[in-house]
């Protein structure tokens, strides 16, 4: 990441809300074969980028995050995280 947006503004607002950003893009874009993108990031480090992923997936594939949310809520350590499974449990 750094390498390849050194000096350029996107490096100053870092990795983990540039991807979140890139994820918002993704969720809004209603482009079915992007969610394979956002199913990859459900898993990342950042707490910020597994949210994101999490909300991306869920307008491009509703059915399938009601479907994993129950046990990912369950076994998800952040709360933000959390929060957004849980809101597919409603």
């Amino acid at each position: 990441f750094r390498a390849l947006f050194s000096g350029s503004p996107v490096k100053r607002i870092g990795r983990d809300r540039f991807v979140r950003n890139v994820l918002i893009a993704i969720g809004n874009s209603r482009e079915m074969e992007l969610a394979e993108e956002a199913r990859a990031l459900l898993d990342d480090l950042s707490p910020l980028v597994r949210a994101m992923a999490v909300w991306a997936l869920g307008r491009l594939a509703p059915d399938e995050v009601r479907e994993r949310a129950a046990t990912s809520a369950q076994a998800e350590e952040d709360e933000a995280v959390r929060g957004e499974w849980r809101y597919w449990l409603r």
